[in-house]
């Protein structure tokens, strides 16, 4: 490694599990672990077979894979309690051996109408109702004096203060805030949380590329990060980029492609639509080829070469014999060139 070089990137993958496949779910990250991915997430969801209880999975799937750490991307804020948050956070940390990597955002934006019966209303807006639960979230984890106890709390003295309970060392600092867009990237810098990037970035009319649009959010992150005092902060980027050994697993793959759009098995252009809260996206291009394709396109992206992290999103959908087949050839046939070209 020349003086100028830098670490190599940890490797992730993001997995969406379902409640109908949970012991599936648990052998697939069982199967990263034997791979060596240094990280695996999985995705949350409300009102759907995905995983609603991320957290409580995790702590399971730790058990059985004992080294990789887990995480989320993410935990919607929208539907959460910071208490309760942090009460389970913690927990899950301390089931993992300090293995947890969780990742918060916004939520859903569109038809919240649906979320009101099982999660309430939101006091205001959307937006300040997640900065809230988040400035929490984090004091809560900080250590924050809640209240002080009285004569009828149970085996603790009367007048000691009271923090969230359990604590677990070290969680604070594995907090990242999944962000779209530069002023909420900003803040997380600020913050002192990591970065998770997905492969959406709202549209902001200029009509420039996917990849310039989030380099924007990265280098805001940065940039806050380090006026902060914070460094340069921890960057995950998600990719949809997917290895396939076989030509005849071309068009199972592509069939599985999220949004709804005609796409050829292949390279597949980015995408401008409308991300899951309604708003104008432009969405990443969706590679689906030989591994050395698969390689290059990686190689080529500027938002990859300045990652400390990569993630590959799985195909949602594919059966865990499908997501374990994609998690070996990635390991074994791109990550080889992508650690050469990035150190």
């Amino acid at each position: 490694m020349n003086a100028n070089s830098r670490p190599a990137p940890r490797i992730g993958f993001l997995a969406q599990v379902d409640h109908s496949a949970l012991t599936e779910g648990i052998q697939l990250f069982v199967a990263a672990d034997e791979l060596g991915y240094d990280v695996g997430y999985v995705r949350t969801r409300h009102l759907q077979d995905a995983l609603s209880s991320p957290l409580t999975f995790l702590a399971v799937a730790g058990q059985y894979a004992r080294r990789i750490e887990l995480g989320t991307a993410v935990i919607p804020l929208r539907f959460e309690n910071a208490g309760r948050l942090a009460e389970d956070l913690a927990t899950a940390d301390l089931l993992l051996g300090g293995r947890l990597r969780a990742g918060v955002g916004s939520g859903y934006s569109s038809h919240d109408a649906m979320y009101m019966r099982a999660f309430g209303s939101l006091p205001g807006e959307r937006a300040e109702h997640v900065d809230r639960v988040l400035a929490d979230l984090l004091s809560f984890l900080d250590g924050e004096i809640v209240s002080t106890a009285d004569a009828h709390i149970e085996g603790v003295e009367q007048g000691t203060s009271l923090t969230l309970q359990p604590r677990s060392e070290g969680l604070r600092s594995r907090i990242a805030y999944g962000a779209a867009g530069p002023a909420r990237a900003a803040k997380a810098g600020r913050d002192g949380l990591g970065l998770q990037l997905a492969t959406m970035v709202p549209d902001d009319g200029s009509g420039r590329s996917f990849e310039l649009l989030q380099l924007d959010v990265l280098e805001a992150y940065r940039e806050a990060s380090r006026e902060a005092g914070h460094g340069e902060g921890h960057v995950m980027v998600s990719r949809q980029m997917i290895p396939v050994a076989q030509e005849s697993d071309l068009e199972r793959y592509q069939s599985l492609i999220p949004r709804e759009r005609t796409a050829a098995p292949g390279v597949t252009g980015e995408f401008r639509g409308q991300e899951i809260g309604g708003h104008d996206a432009v969405f990443s291009e969706v590679v689906i080829d030989t591994p050395g394709v698969v390689a290059q396109a990686l190689v080529a992206d500027a938002v990859v070469q300045q990652a400390d992290e990569i993630c590959l999103t799985l195909p949602f959908g594919a059966t865990a014999s499908e997501q374990r087949t994609v998690l070996e050839t990635f390991g074994q046939q791109v990550l080889p060139h992508l650690v050469t070209a990035i150190i």
